[in-house]
């Protein structure tokens, strides 16, 4: 999405009060070796997979990037909060690859 604080505004204005906000997104890994891992999987399989399977690498390499593009754990979870959420959690998955953000409407 291209204004995340708009998004963010919008789900906390439509949640009734107890309502729960939850976004599953790609992360910034938090294990220093998964991180260089991932970096050089993303960049260099990734697009060559989707030009092998989709026939479309760009797209691929553009997703990689947008990926790259969403903020860190910590950032987004004040995006969040800056929104009107409270109690806000975060799972990281598969050593921070991907993490859930939970947040209470209160």
């Amino acid at each position: 999405m291209t204004h995340r604080d708009r998004a963010l505004a919008e789900a906390r204005r439509v949640l009734k009060p107890g309502g729960r906000f939850l976004c599953l997104e790609f992360s910034a890994p938090v294990v220093p070796v998964l991180d260089d891992l991932y970096e050089r999987f993303s960049f260099g399989l990734i697009p060559k997979i989707g030009k092998w399977v989709a026939k479309d690498e760009e797209s691929y390499r553009y997703l990689v990037e947008s990926i790259r593009r969403f903020p860190n754990q910590d950032s987004f979870s004040a995006e969040i909060k800056a929104a009107g959420f409270r109690n806000i959690t975060v799972r990281n998955l598969s050593g921070g690859i991907a993490a859930t953000h939970s947040a209470w409407a209160i």
